[in-house]
């Protein structure tokens, strides 16, 4: 009876771990508040690349700010991505940007 309640308890704690394992990997509210934060930026001061110090790539905002500094095309790339981040669903945006990091477009 004691192994038979070993396995039991083994296996109930195995189905929890998979259930805050499943509950992590979903797209909270907080994830899609950024989702639109980061679209509204890139739309309107997109130039600036703040979208993407908001999303985490410094780097590629530092560029997006020299680009339109060097040639104007910062502010092109941000309404571009802006329209592409809004359009995007919350479970695709989260993928896209936020756990896969793809930092353009």
């Amino acid at each position: 009876m004691s192994e038979e309640n070993n396995n039991s308890f083994e296996q109930g704690a195995k189905d929890t771990v998979n259930e805050i394992k499943e509950s992590w990997n979903q797209v909270t509210q907080n994830d899609e508040n950024k989702k639109i934060l980061a679209g509204i930026l890139a739309l309107f001061l997109g130039y600036l690349g703040i979208h993407k110090f908001i999303l985490g790539y410094t780097k590629e905002g530092i560029i997006q700010i020299l680009l339109n500094l060097i040639c104007g095309l910062g502010g092109l790339i941000g309404i571009i991505e802006g329209v592409i981040y809004l359009t995007k669903s919350d479970e695709e945006f989260y993928n896209t940007y936020q756990a896969n990091k793809r930092p353009w477009f």
